[in-house]
């Protein structure tokens, strides 16, 4: 925290501007020795500056330089940026020369982190972060976006603020029984408190399975048999040959994944080997690929064809689906059918433009898409508060099961208390440091 730090924030390659950030109590002392231009000891916060970059008489490059002094930037820290033109060499040819002056090559996520622990971003904040610059779809940027704004920390500060209160009342309780004017925590009154915060916990969980699908999208398997034209169905909605398609059966051996957005929700989508008993060694391995994508993925896709009958293979699919997520498309309906088969199922193809439009409709119903591209998005939805409310919420209901047992107040109240350090771990208001170094970890360097 006492190094200043550099690196570069812009995409390393060709283009017209690359931004070389500079974070610590001698960014401006330390660029200002590089900078010929104005002093920039001496100018004002928050203002730019055109000079040159010079290095022992050699001029570098022509930049503009921001000036932004402490506290009111990203780090609370001084910051200065480098505004240089775009392109490889003159870009790290300025970073080499901020190290070789003493300017440390900063870590992943670190400018993040100094905003962290300076106390100008919480720990959900900084997770915002992360997912803004990473979003794939304009329902994932203005999720991050609310996340960035405080308001899902302030639905996790409302819990903390009532279980903070009735721990209160039992701390007072137990060391100064003598407050007549306190209201006495007892095993009668306790329930409705503790099912209080439960309540709102398993509200935002709740809440939290709309804000999983949009960050992290639906995986969705594609499964069959050999040539019943699972290729070409991601080849129709990817609308690219990302898939190679052929009339010999087998063709695809491997996984092959493309992205689709659909209602603001991305759909990642897996084309697997088709699945049959067989001898290669090769399409074999494909095969339990294929096996292993359908319990991994969110939905299952199982294709059939409807110029062919129903066989012993397909009946095996059926079952082995049967207690998953799962719709059953029957492709190629623009043949004559033989299909014959006593399930739910939808049709289509991909000769008709709109022959796929069938299958997005039943996944647009099946999760409730539409709902979820217009609701509300002050919900928690990463894996790591997830998993901290399930904890709170286990922490709750422990306490209320103990509320019938011989277990003192004082003795629930480490459940409870329990609860409350887990919600200040999703905030960041209690944590550890290899929590902190593994977050920070999944950033780019120059944020």
């Amino acid at each position: 925290m006492n190094d200043t730090i550099c690196a570069i924030s812009t995409a390393l390659g060709v283009g017209a501007i690359s931004i070389i950030r500079v974070s610590g109590e001698d960014a401006i002392r330390k660029v200002a020795l590089l900078f010929d231009g104005k002093n920039l000891e001496e100018v004002k916060s928050h203002t730019i500056h055109y000079g040159h970059i010079v290095y022992h008489g050699e001029v570098i490059d022509e930049v503009l330089v921001s000036v932004l002094k402490a506290p009111k930037t990203y780090t609370k820290e001084d910051i200065v940026e480098i505004n240089s033109h775009g392109g490889i060499s003159t870009t790290k040819k300025i970073l080499e020369i901020l190290v070789e002056n003493g300017i440390r090559l900063a870590d992943r996520g670190e400018f993040t982190k100094r905003a962290f622990l300076n106390g100008r971003l919480d720990l959900t904040e900084a997770e915002a972060v992360d997912s803004l610059i990473k979003a794939h779809t304009d329902l994932e940027r203005k999720l991050a976006l609310t996340k960035l704004e405080g308001k899902v920390s302030k639905k996790i500060h409302h819990i903390r603020e009532i279980i903070v209160l009735l721990l209160s009342n039992i701390e007072v309780n137990i060391d100064y029984p003598e407050y007549e004017d306190i209201l006495e925590i007892t095993k009668e009154n306790l329930p409705p408190r503790l099912n209080e915060i439960k309540d709102e916990l398993e509200s935002l969980l709740e809440e939290s399975k709309v804000g999983k699908i949009i960050q992290n999208g639906i995986n969705v398997a594609i499964i069959g048999k050999p040539n019943v034209g699972k290729s070409s169905i991601l080849n129709a909605l990817l609308k690219e040959n990302k898939a190679i398609v052929t009339d010999i059966a087998g063709t695809t051996r491997d996984i092959v994944e493309g992205m689709v957005e659909l209602k603001g929700i991305l759909l990642k989508f897996i084309d697997t080997a088709g699945i049959r008993k067989t001898d290669d060694i090769v399409e074999k391995i494909g095969v339990d690929k294929s096996f292993k994508a359908i319990d991994e993925a969110d939905l299952i896709v199982l294709v059939l064809n409807n110029h062919e009958v129903l066989d012993d293979n397909d009946k095996e699919l059926l079952a082995k689906i049967r207690n998953k997520t799962h719709i059953v498309f029957v492709n190629k309906n623009d043949l004559p059918k033989k299909l014959e088969i006593d399930e739910d199922v939808i049709y289509g193809n991909t000769i008709d433009i709109d022959g796929l439009d069938s299958l997005k409709d039943k996944i647009i119903k099946l999760f409730d898409l539409e709902k979820i591209s217009n609701s509300s998005l002050e919900v928690v939805s990463s894996a790591r508060e997830i998993g901290l409310i399930k904890e709170a919420l286990n922490s709750i209901c422990s306490a209320i099961k103990n509320v019938n047992s011989t277990l003192p107040i004082d003795m629930i109240a480490i459940d409870i208390k329990n609860a409350w350090d887990r919600l200040g771990e999703i905030t960041g208001e209690a944590y550890e440091d290899e929590l902190l170094d593994n977050l920070f970890s999944k950033f780019c360097v120059g944020k």
